[in-house]
């Protein structure tokens, strides 16, 4: 492992009693029991201080070397059977896979009690970086050892942490929707007249609206070397901010570098700026009004946010998707994948400078794929498109001849075109090889995915190793390239395009007829009403899920999205919470860009392919 990632400690003491004193099988994680860990719904119950030892366990003896996913539970309000007996008020849980072995996963809980601490899990996986500090900042988890625990996505000295199950934000309404004090029986008035905002807001103790002065927030970067090791001349390290306004951030995003020179020593990403609690509003509507919701996520990728959302209920209901609904799915995911990836060409390009005619290739294309979208969804941005069982309505007609154009003659074409003019220019080879390099060992350990982990070697595609939908019907392959370096990130994409059209080649071509929604035609109907379960005891059909949890990811263009989703057999989801690749990815922005100029930050940026939507969530 290189420099820019600290290697993770070898097995301790405790983790060596692991290995001499229980079985573990490889096929079965869940052997790991007594007084290490529990069993219990799939996955493992795991006192706190035992977390790290098991996890130096799976890590090293067991190839679970992918963190997947950290996040958090408030079973405060919790009144479901699953918690019976269960003191403990918070549960983090861990999604752990193997990038070696393929399919199959290891879930971690630690229960936690209030006002207590959890050991960090960056020790083990450093990737756990971000979204530990996503549980401290909306949980307030305090997470033991962890390198720079911080506010990530609020701002210092926000009052309280927002995804408990009693904090209220001003003009609170209820805890779920619809909102009935939106709709009084008599007239209408507005509801912020009868809360207005301080009473029923918690302040801090001796805060003073009035006195108060928003805060310079500065996150402090790592420590750099001197500056009588970097040279010759005598010169002093600075912070330098680039953002959040800079037009090469991508959005409203903040780079904090600190620099001698134009050398980066250190650099540290600062988002939130985006923030608007996607999964508190997630878990105050109902499953359906979600949907929509996840258009606004990566809003580039609208049909592959829809379709995981829609394979986690289907998961946790054991839902049946007709045939026909299977194949839409799969051409609207694909050709998403190859919207996402011009797009993602054309903005490297673009952040190299002065090289405009990728980026207007990629505009154009992509036009003609929202053409398509916006025939069948209505929308060409936020398609809302993907159902619980389905898809909300089939293919028009001649739907199915305009995309054969697409994937058979325009898009070949200018892939073909992009790679010409690009792949041997001077320009292009000279600021993207050997720039912004990680090794692949460092990539996953910092729980990166997608495209970034492929363009440095690595295999792993989540409809191979793990297939969802009917992605084990197609022929296609993994590119993968051996550089781990701009270039090869560029390239990546070109390459995984071509494979996105030739899954779209196969799907056009055998699509079945039949139906497109698997629910019942009530149910669907209602569904699609908006209403769910809403209607509940007048006679409305009920669409709780049973209690359980669930995690559910996709290969979105980006990399992993997952979707952890908790029923307690209501109208609205308990726990809603979103993997996200955009922001997990932004582990590696710092390791990236230590040792190389300012300049090299923005493309390796732009490289990592971020949507602020998706980080800030």
């Amino acid at each position: 492992m290189s420099d820019a990632v600290a290697e993770a400690p070898v097995a301790d003491a405790a983790a060596a009693e692991i290995d001499a004193s229980l079985p573990y099988n490889n096929a079965v994680p869940g052997a790991v029991l007594g007084r290490w860990a529990e069993e219990s719904d799939g996955g493992l119950i795991v006192a706190a201080d035992k977390l790290i030892p098991l996890m130096t366990h799976l890590r090293d003896k067991e190839e679970y070397d992918f963190l997947s996913s950290v996040t958090c539970v408030d079973y405060s309000k919790y009144g479901g059977k699953l918690r019976a007996g269960v003191s403990e008020r918070f549960d983090t849980v861990y999604h752990l896979y193997s990038t070696s072995k393929g399919g199959g996963h290891v879930k971690l809980h630690v229960r936690v009690p209030e006002n207590d601490t959890v050991p960090s899990a960056t020790a083990v996986y450093p990737g756990a970086n971000l979204q530990e500090c996503e549980v401290y900042d909306l949980f307030g988890i305090n997470f033991e050892g962890h390198p720079n625990l911080r506010r990530v996505l609020l701002w210092d000295g926000f009052n309280g942490h927002p995804m408990r199950k009693d904090w209220h934000e001003a003009y609170y309404d209820e805890d779920a929707k619809p909102f009935k004090s939106r709709h009084p029986a008599k007239g209408y008035e507005f509801h912020e007249d009868k809360l207005p905002w301080g009473k029923n807001t918690t302040y801090p103790e001796g805060w003073d609206p009035e006195d108060w002065r928003e805060p310079i927030t500065y996150v402090p970067v790592s420590q750099a070397p001197g500056h009588d090791e970097l040279g010759e001349l005598d010169t002093e390290s600075i912070v330098v901010n680039l953002g959040p306004h800079h037009p090469s951030t991508h959005g409203v995003f903040r780079m904090i570098a600190r620099i001698e020179g134009e050398t980066i020593l250190a650099l540290e990403p600062e988002m939130g700026y985006l923030h608007r609690n996607h999964e508190k509003i997630g878990e105050r509507n109902t499953w359906l009004m979600n949907m929509p919701y996840t258009d606004r996520l990566d809003y580039i990728n609208s049909m592959s946010n829809n379709l995981g959302l829609a394979l986690a209920v289907e998961k946790l209901m054991d839902i049946e998707v007709p045939e026909r609904a299977s194949y839409i799915r799969i051409i609207m995911a694909e050709f998403t994948r190859v919207i996402n990836h011009l797009w993602s060409i054309g903005f490297i390009l673009n952040d190299l400078g002065a090289l405009q005619t990728p980026a207007l290739y990629a505009i154009e294309e992509r036009e003609m794929i929202l053409d398509l979208f916006e025939e069948v969804s209505g929308a060409r941005l936020m398609c809302n498109y993907m159902r619980f069982g389905g898809v909300v309505r089939d293919l028009t007609p001649n739907w199915i001849k305009r995309a054969l154009y697409l994937v058979h003659e325009r898009l070949p074409h200018t892939l073909d075109e992009l790679d010409r003019l690009l792949s041997g220019n001077e320009i292009v080879k000279a600021r993207g090889k050997g720039v912004g390099y990680l090794s692949p060992q460092d990539l996953i350990a910092l729980s990166i995915s997608g495209p970034m982990i492929r363009a440095a070697g690595i295999p792993y595609d989540i409809r191979k190793v793990d297939p969802y939908c009917i992605y084990d019907r197609f022929e296609f392959d993994v590119p993968t390239l051996p550089d781990g370096d701009i270039y090869a990130r560029y390239y990546i994409r070109l390459l995984e395009a071509r494979e996105s059209l030739k899954i779209l080649r196969q799907a056009l071509r055998d699509i079945p007829g039949g139906e497109v929604q698997g629910l019942p035609a009530f149910a669907s109907a209602t569904i699609e009403a908006g209403f769910g379960t809403i209607m509940g005891g007048r006679g409305g059909y009920s669409f709780r899920p049973p209690e359980g949890e669930v995690y559910q990811r996709i290969e979105a263009p980006k990399g992993e999205l997952g979707y952890f989703l908790v029923s307690d057999n209501k109208a609205n989801p308990y726990r809603y919470h979103v993997r996200a690749p955009s922001y997990i990815n932004l582990n590696g922005l710092g390791p990236m860009s230590v040792g190389y100029k300012i300049a090299d930050a923005i493309v390796i940026l732009g490289a990592i392919d971020i949507v602020l939507g998706e980080v800030d969530r």
